[in-house]
């Protein structure tokens, strides 16, 4: 198995966090394909593909609590919370094997500030509601904000990674988002100039 080699501007990103980054991304080219976590390709572009992608989203994180649907392998809710410390990160995932896996990564590396949810997003009732919701390759937003905008209290926000397609899906969405009452959509660009690969985030917000 070859594993992609830490770029260098991995460390800019992750800063004081970089080691704790590094160990994440070890456990899962060792542990990912086994557990049917990761396709047998992904160690080749584990960091910039994967990691990298996900800490691109860390600095639109508000500090309180942050739901991340479809948590799998952890991208982006352990990157996250790896980059984010200050930020309690609850990842929701119906998989058991995957869940198990969140859980004994997350006590690995140290991660207080992480709780695993298991279940599928429409069946979770968080108490207090979420500031935000994440989620990374899970479906479209006309299926997605349906199943995410009731996780999240009013005035929040939905941050979710997207294809180049995205515009496309928002046009699709537009009765899901009235249904749903999700507000301001936008499509924000993160790393240019940065990484190779860009990371697009929709992000709408949740109103009343």
């Amino acid at each position: 198995m070859i594993v992609e080699q830490e770029p260098e501007y991995a460390a800019a990103l992750f800063g004081d966090r970089i080691d704790v980054a590094r160990a994440f991304t070890a456990d899962l080219a060792q542990y990912g394909e086994p557990l049917g976590l990761i396709g047998p390709l992904e160690a080749e572009r584990l960091w910039s593909r994967h990691v990298v992608n996900c800490a691109l989203v860390a600095p639109l994180l508000r500090p309180g609590r942050v739901g991340d649907v479809g948590s799998g392998a952890g991208l982006p809710g352990l990157v996250l919370a790896i980059a984010r410390p200050d930020v309690e990160l609850v990842l929701i995932e119906p998989m058991e094997r995957r869940t198990d896996w969140l859980t004994a990564e997350a006590e690995r590396l140290g991660l207080q500030t992480v709780t695993v949810e298991r279940g599928r997003a429409e069946d979770i009732h968080p108490d207090p509601l979420l500031d935000q919701v994440t989620a990374r390759a899970v479906s479209a937003l006309s299926k997605l904000v349906p199943l995410c905008a009731h996780l999240v209290k009013p005035g929040g926000e939905l941050l979710f990674m997207k294809g180049a397609r995205v515009e496309d899906e928002i046009t699709a969405a537009e009765k899901a988002f009235r249904k749903a009452r999700v507000h301001d959509p936008e499509v924000l660009v993160l790393g240019e100039g940065i990484v190779p690969e860009v990371t697009r985030v929709f992000r709408a917000r949740v109103g009343h």
